[in-house]
């Protein structure tokens, strides 16, 4: 029944695309081939007899199908090289009861000649594209936009969407997450969507900065203000991020006489540099960042109250990867994908163990330890499957006792005992939120809890 079934849909898609000139694939939930009309094998020179069930990557190059899948979002008049030229393609979702069941691609072009000229007209605008987007990058410091936040998870796409509402304001923002979720992609994104976006972007690193420095390093300092003070004096990272935005990255961090003087510049809209007798105006908008919890630190008195209301105007708490778990597959491919531009290196995917060693993995590192992990194994691969004896040696430990071959339950298994015995660590015992951080239901920890002998 399903083979029929199946053969009644093909039959469909053939009479409705078979004979148009326009390019159409249709992907299925998994990425994989379902249909391919003869206008796009022609032009990707492949026989549609061989290429049905194939992941669409394996034949399209630069192709986004299989991410359209992942997220559910269009993607319409989008720019895809292929096989030298520039090429519009649109990218719609495909919906079946509430779920995503694959998606539809259609490359639009005419007749060759014309294309070759417009072609060339694209890329003659793509290159003073390309220049005038160099310029503002070492103009103004920011290089993410909100397109580079890859993502599925319904709690992302909900901070996405708070970023397009905010981001043209002069709010002041909190962004809340740990060490490696993407905060800096969030605060790029925020810029760019700004109306300071033409203006400085600068980014500060308050855990970086030796305490004895950092009030020159934020306000500046004239000439003679101290021993070693360079001629001339220098202006500090609020005179250069004036009329733009200030990312004060791990404000945790950020010493208690440093916090007066920055609510002091922020209140008052100037800054008075080190040595300085007048002070200077200066028109700057804060993102702040921070790993750690700032309402204790009020507690404990190592960050003052007053600066966590200003800085606090709009929140953003960005998940961990393990708590968006779906994002874990989708951000796999993007990243591989962009390793192997920036290296060169022709690795296509990875192998059953890998992919279910990643989806179980708690990922303590966040994107930034999927990315490295990827690379390094990128690097480390000769074929083009990434194996799991390719992954870097931390995660082969005995700890993680996964070979390609071995059986999926014993990975499943020896995976969620990691989860569960982490979440129990981070909520200090109580079963109650561990439960909640796993997205499991309570009984069902207990269960797991008495399973493992945890």
């Amino acid at each position: 029944m399903l083979s029929i079934l199946e053969d009644y849909r093909y039959d469909v898609l053939e009479t409705l695309f078979g004979n148009v000139e326009h390019c159409i694939v249709v992907v299925d939930r998994s990425g994989c081939v379902s249909y391919m009309n003869d206008s796009y094998c022609r032009f990707l020179d492949v026989q549609k007899s061989t290429i049905t069930g194939q992941h669409v990557t394996e034949i399209i190059e630069n192709t986004r199908m299989h991410i359209v899948v992942e997220t559910g979002e269009e993607e319409m008049a989008d720019l895809q090289k292929i096989r030298g030229d520039y090429m519009i393609a649109h990218r719609i979702p495909l919906w079946e009861n509430g779920e995503i069941i694959g998606a539809l691609g259609m490359v639009l072009f005419r007749d060759t000649d014309e294309w070759k000229i417009m072609n060339t007209h694209i890329k003659d605008l793509l290159l003073e594209l390309e220049t005038y987007r160099n310029q503002m990058q070492q103009q103004n410091g920011a290089k993410y936009s909100l397109h580079d936040i890859i993502t599925s998870s319904p709690e992302v796409l909900q901070l996405k969407e708070k970023i397009r509402k905010t981001a043209h304001s002069d709010v002041s923002v909190l962004l809340r997450g740990e060490s490696g979720t993407g905060k800096e992609l969030f605060a790029h994104s925020i810029h760019h969507l700004s109306e300071r976006s033409t203006k400085p972007f600068v980014k500060v690193n308050c855990a970086a900065i030796p305490e004895h420095l950092i009030e020159a390093e934020l306000f500046g300092y004239q000439e003679g203000a101290f021993t070693g003070a360079k001629k001339g004096g220098k202006p500090g990272k609020f005179q250069l991020a004036h009329g733009g935005t200030l990312f004060l990255d791990e404000i945790g961090d950020m010493p208690l006489h440093a916090q007066v003087k920055i609510l002091r510049t922020l209140q008052e809209g100037e800054v008075e540099a080190v040595g300085a007798v007048q002070p200077q105006e200066v028109d700057v908008r804060i993102i702040a960042a921070t790993n750690q919890s700032l309402e204790t630190m009020i507690k404990e008195q190592r960050f003052r109250e007053d600066l966590f209301y200003r800085i606090n105007v709009v929140q953003m708490d960005i998940p961990p990867l393990r708590a968006r778990r779906g994002d874990i597959k989708v951000l796999s491919k993007y990243l591989l994908q962009k390793v192997c531009d920036r290296t060169g290196k022709r690795v296509q995917d990875f192998s059953p163990a890998v992919q279910d060693f990643f989806s179980q993995y708690h990922w303590p590192g966040n994107v930034r330890e999927l990315e490295n992990v990827i690379e390094s194994a990128v690097h480390m691969t000769d074929r083009k499957v990434i194996g799991y004896e390719d992954l870097p040696p931390h995660l082969q430990s005995p700890s993680h006792p996964v070979r390609d071959g071995q059986s999926l339950k014993m990975v499943v298994e020896q995976a969620e005992k990691q989860a569960i015995q982490l979440a129990l660590e981070e909520s200090s015992g109580d079963k109650s939120i561990a439960a909640q951080r796993l997205c499991i239901g309570k009984s069902s920890l207990y269960e797991k809890v008495k399973k493992y002998n945890l």
